[in-house]
Order: C-alpha cells, then sequence, then structure tokens
C-alpha cells in the first residue's frame, strides 16, 4: 500500500478509491454523498466541526483509509481519514459515513466459530478499547474496527485523542439504535450530534459521536 498521496480535485477522485466504484458510487447512497459533502465543506462539513470542542480546523482528510489490523490481510478501511485540530489539541478521526446502509454483522455473526486470526484481532481490538473480553455478541464488529482503527492512528500520528464519528444522512436515525448499544460499553449514553468524550484504561482520550449531515448532499 503506497503511501504518497494526491490531492483530490474533485468528489469523482473518490469513486476509484472504493472497492467497486461501479456498485457503490451511486445519488443517494452513503460513498457518494460523503464524497460530495466533505468536498463542498472545503474543510470540516459544520456537524463534523460541531462534534469538537470550540474551533477546530481540517488539516488532512484521506477518503477510503486502510489501516491493518493483526489476524489477517483484510484492512479496516474507513470512509474517511482526518487530521483535526481543535484549539490545542489535535485528533486522529474516523469518519462512518452512512444513509441506510447497516452497519454489517455483529460480534456474535462475525465470531461464529472463529478462526485463529479473528481471535488474535479481536484480542487487539479488545486491548486497544479496554475491553474485557468478547464484547456483547450485539454489537456491530464495524464499529469496534473503525474505532480501533481511529486509536491505532491516534498513536502512529501522536495525536491528543482518536475519535470515530458516524456521519448520517438518514432523516430517520436508522441504525442510531446500535451506535447506542455500542457506546454503552463504555458506560455512555448516546445521544444524536452531541460528543462523547471518554479516557480508556489505557490512558488514551477517545471521542465517539454521530453526526447528522445535511440531506441536499444526497441528491447531487
Amino acid at each position: 500500500m503506497s503511501r504518497i498521496y494526491i490531492p483530490s480535485t474533485g468528489p469523482d477522485n473518490w469513486q476509484a478509491l472504493l472497492a467497486d466504484p461501479s456498485k457503490h458510487w451511486r445519488t443517494g447512497y452513503s460513498a457518494r454523498t460523503l464524497a460530495h459533502c466533505w468536498e463542498r465543506a472545503n474543510g470540516l462539513p459544520p456537524e463534523i466541526a460541531a462534534m469538537f470542542d470550540g474551533p477546530s480546523e481540517l488539516l488532512l482528510a484521506l477518503p477510503e483509509h486502510k489501516v491493518p489490523l493483526a489476524g489477517g490481510q483484510r484492512h479496516s478501511q474507513s470512509d474517511v481519514f482526518a487530521l483535526i485540530r481543535f484549539g490545542e489539541n489535535t485528533c486522529a478521526a474516523t469518519i462512518e459515513g452512512k444513509v441506510n446502509e447497516p452497519f454489517g454483522p455483529t460480534v456474535g455473526e462475525w465470531f461464529a466459530d472463529p478462526s485463529d486470526g479473528k481471535r488474535l484481532r479481536l484480542r487487539q481490538i479488545c486491548d486497544l478499547m479496554a475491553l474485557d473480553g468478547v464484547p456483547p455478541m450485539d454489537i456491530r464488529y464495524q464499529l469496534l474496527h473503525r474505532t480501533a482503527s481511529a486509536l491505532l492512528e491516534a498513536k502512529r500520528f501522536k495525536t491528543d485523542e482518536a475519535a470515530m464519528i458516524v456521519h448520517t444522512f438518514s432523516a430517520a436515525r436508522m441504525w442510531f439504535d446500535d451506535f447506542e448499544r455500542f457506546a454503552g460499553l463504555f458506560g455512555n449514553t448516546a445521544r444524536p450530534d452531541e460528543p462523547m468524550v471518554l479516557v480508556l484504561r489505557t490512558g488514551q482520550r477517545l471521542r465517539l459521536g454521530w453526526a447528522t449531515g445535511n440531506p441536499e448532499h444526497l441528491l447531487l
């Protein structure tokens, strides 16, 4: 995987980075909607900026950013990875775009009859997030590995905190209950468009958020 990145000239540049560029690049779906939203913002979309304390600034955004995890060849691929400055702090954030698409399999579904690689990967994720044992079976695995990716990148870039933010364009707040259960792992109560900031037992600071995007981007 190359570590050289070329600046974007517009939303269409994002399409080539998708696993299936023809299937996943559709009006009204998350990949295309997210690309138009972030490109039009020319910085942080306001709903993402609202997840941080005080004035915030986008330093760098990488669409479809891959982070290697233990136990296999398949990386965790975030819709957007962003380095964000707010006040005197910096944050490594993974952004998960959603419209009506689900979060994928639960831990119970993904970890059924697990291979040695899956056991190793889940152990790494739990260690990063300071979770004891296997998470509850109804937690969505995607939320776990996206958060683990943010924590790994925060260490790599030596930022003050990590963040995992769901950037949703669903007026019905589809799948918010999954995010709510995930936040409950840390003893937090999730609320739409309100950030949660916690300090893990590892000492690492983690920010979680559910940010509602402008639905006008669904039409682009």
